[in-house]
């Protein structure tokens, strides 16, 4: 009976042993298989959260350049950011913006994404063209709506107008706001095609051609099949769009500069011109701040509604 107890522990004392060494075992793997991913993580908090950090000191303290004043201003630099009139312009202009040019180019694009998916002569080169707008870089595409398109007196918008007896428009002075939504819109608009351009060549044909069969027209079938079938492709583009053009900053500063007056002033641009025009660097970190959280939360849903679509029907 003895040697029976006296035997137990010694049993257990490996096999517990053994148990614990496994998990110990398998985090040194899981660590070993991280660590080369260890570089590229230090570079990415070096860039990114570091500054970030700084950024959350500075929109804490009331600091300008010209002056040299730099105290401690604990929320003033937020109060003030929200209680500004100019801010709530460019918040509304940034929504408008946003909205308008990412709904215009979404239509847009579905029509030329529905236009390429049929079969003709020439649908490579036609693709290739329709693409070639969101491979312009943001500055030169600027540069190019702001002298090429709606100079006035010569651009190319007034001279075919001036074909039909309209008057030259100084587009820029009269409708600022419309000038930078047309230009993001034809920026954005390849984008939205290829995303719903997707959706079209995954869409099952023999779907499509059973109704045909079943006596459905062209635009039932739009209605009924492809348009269901495009939602969530059409939401992922609406969503990673907004996210981009929200943040647009190169197509305002190169053909308005913010105006007329505060105009076509969005937050980007409101945030550089306390930064890097009035010298107050706390009040453009709160600013900064600010625009990171509301962008944070737009991406959060972006990244949501891609894992969904990633997960499959099944998952959903």
């Amino acid at each position: 009976m003895s040697a029976t107890v006296a035997g137990e522990p010694a049993k257990a004392a490996p096999g517990g042993t053994r148990s614990a060494a496994r998990p110990t075992g398998r985090r040194r793997e899981a660590w070993i298989r991280r660590l080369p991913l260890l570089p590229a993580l230090i570079y990415l908090i070096v860039l990114t959260q570091l500054p970030f950090l700084a950024t959350l000191y500075y929109s804490v303290r009331s600091w300008n350049l010209l002056t040299g004043r730099n105290t401690f201003a604990g929320l003033d630099n937020y109060a003030a950011a929200f209680t500004d009139p100019t801010y709530r312009t460019a918040v509304l202009n940034t929504v408008v913006i946003t909205s308008v040019t990412v709904l215009l180019s979404l239509v847009l694009g579905v029509g030329l994404a529905l236009l390429i998916n049929e079969r003709f002569l020439g649908r490579g080169v036609v693709r290739t063209l329709l693409i070639t707008p969101f491979l312009i870089m943001p500055t030169a595409a600027a540069l190019l709506w702001k002298y090429t398109m709606l100079d006035p007196e010569q651009g190319m918008v007034n001279a075919l107008l001036g074909l039909f007896g309209v008057e030259p428009v100084a587009w820029l002075q009269e409708y600022p706001l419309t000038s930078i939504i047309v230009a993001g819109a034809w920026q954005w608009t390849p984008f939205m095609m290829l995303i719903v351009l997707a959706g079209l060549q995954s869409m099952p044909h023999d779907v499509v051609e059973a109704a045909a069969v079943d006596g459905a027209g062209r635009f039932t079938v739009f209605r009924y099949l492809t348009v269901p079938h495009l939602k969530p492709f059409m939401q992922l583009g609406v969503l990673l769009g907004a996210i981009n053009v929200v943040s647009t900053f190169d197509g305002i500063f190169m053909m308005t500069q913010g105006g007329p007056g505060t105009a076509t002033t969005n937050l980007p641009y409101f945030l550089y011109q306390q930064a890097f025009q009035s010298f107050e660097i706390g009040r453009a970190a709160a600013l900064g701040v600010v625009t990171v959280i509301g962008t944070i939360i737009v991406a959060q849903a972006a990244l949501r509604l891609l894992s969904g679509l990633l997960a499959g029907p099944e998952a959903r």
